[in-house]
């Protein structure tokens, strides 16, 4: 595949007409031309989904689900045609399985604060895995503690992937919900989530899978993953920040109790009472981010225009390029699996004499925006002995020819630090 001959859905995967959509690739960022890299915190926005958010200010602006006026009712349709859209993306059964939030986070929260808050008792257990996002350790550690129940993990095995081989004892009949990430975002590991939900299930438990960094850049579909609640957030997939999608079982957000009150959750209130909506409004409460719920439906349009399967194509393609490329280096080590096939874009590495920090900086005066950090997974990261990595993570807009600038300016970085006097 080259970058630029992949047939889509409805449109060719065309590198070049899909970098003229975004329009912060025209920046010069220290006088050179920008090469973003770090689409794993978060992506850039193509310009159909910038005039989306513009479109609705302009022409639409009006609250939902209250007026009968023509804007509000404008505002209503828009945001729930973005509801059906994203349920479409990842195989909903209903519209109404999907719940607008903030982010990941907020749905992670969500889930630990309703299901696992009435589900969980002393005694039981929690089982997550090594390789979560602060966002899918600490809401777990929290309820543990405040339940008397146990927090167990799955370990990561020495080629950064999931190990399962004790799977059977670790998810026993007093577990009640294992929450796992499908793609690492410092590994890149991809986790076999079907694998996890039939364990799962086979005890009576349930399984959350934080998908922020896989419904972006794959085919991703929550009946084929048997899960029963899956979330993620619009703004690492093309879309706006500060909202996100947590997806349940109806059956099961059906007997969930409110997470915040107010607003259009309400069904009735009395002086002395209240009763809750319907789905999905039970768990939306207040005004909603309306303008930015329909942006993710301009985003949603977008990916699936170009369809899921070239999107990830693109993406294993440059990945495997990348990993050849970086482990050319003989000064870089990779941290997770060395074979490009079991991971996806994000590759996290560690140089021998440069600290990560100081590496971000001097690729970024080349114009080379990577991510340095413990990207929000602290123990994860230290268990390979080191406190911080670089991170560099692709997406449909990036180029063999800049994974050549990132391995180009590594280069011109150690040659730099090489001419530096010792103190």
């Amino acid at each position: 595949m080259s970058d630029s001959t992949l047939t889509a859905g409805s449109r060719v995967f065309d590198i070049d007409a899909i970098r003229a959509d975004f329009p912060i690739l025209q920046r010069k960022i220290n006088d050179q031309t920008l090469v973003y890299l770090d689409t794993a915190a978060t992506s850039q926005k193509p310009k159909q989904v910038i005039e989306a958010l513009t479109n609705y200010y302009e022409q639409t602006n009006a609250n939902v689900h209250r007026g009968v006026h023509t804007l509000s009712i404008e505002a209503t349709d828009g945001y729930e045609l973005a509801r059906t859209k994203v349920a479409k993306f990842i195989n909903a059964v209903r519209p109404e399985e999907v719940i607008w939030t903030r982010n990941t986070s907020e749905s992670l929260n969500l889930v630990a604060a309703t299901w696992a808050e009435a589900n969980v008792g002393e005694g039981d257990n929690i089982v997550i895995t090594a390789m979560e996002h602060h966002s899918n350790i600490v809401p777990w550690q929290h309820l543990a503690e405040k339940k008397n129940a146990e927090l167990r993990y799955l370990a990561a095995d020495e080629d950064g992937l999931l190990d399962i081989s004790e799977l059977d004892s670790i998810v026993d009949s007093r577990t009640k919900i294992v929450a796992a990430t499908h793609m690492s975002n410092v590994l890149g590991s991809i986790n076999p989530i079907a694998e996890l939900a039939n364990r799962a299930h086979a005890v009576g438990a349930v399984i959350l899978v934080d998908a922020a960094q896989s419904v972006p850049h794959m085919p991703v579909d929550v009946q084929a993953l048997d899960a029963d609640f899956l979330c993620f957030s619009a703004h690492k997939m093309l879309g706006p920040t500060g909202i996100g999608v947590l997806w349940g079982r109806y059956e099961l957000l059906e007997v969930m109790p409110p997470y915040m009150f107010g607003g259009d959750m309400i069904l009735e209130v009395t002086y002395e009472n209240a009763t809750w909506n319907d789905l999905p409004y039970k768990f939306e409460a207040g005004t909603p981010n309306i303008a930015d719920a329909i942006a993710t439906g301009a985003a949603v349009d977008y990916l699936t225009e170009l369809g899921m399967d070239n999107v990830w194509q693109h993406e294993q393609e440059l990945t495997a390029y990348a990993m050849e490329q970086i482990l050319s280096l003989d000064s870089v080590k990779v941290l997770g699996p060395q074979d490009s096939a079991l991971r996806g874009g994000v590759i996290s590495f560690i140089h021998g004499t440069i600290h990560p920090h100081d590496l971000g900086t001097a690729l970024d005066q080349q114009g080379i925006a990577i991510r340095t950090g413990h990207h929000c997974a602290m123990p994860l990261v230290r268990s390979f002995d080191v406190v911080a990595a670089a991170r560099a993570s692709f997406y449909i807009y990036n180029t063999k020819s800049e994974i050549d600038a990132l391995v180009n300016g590594i280069s011109e970085t150690e040659r730099y630090f090489s001419r530096c006097p010792v103190a």
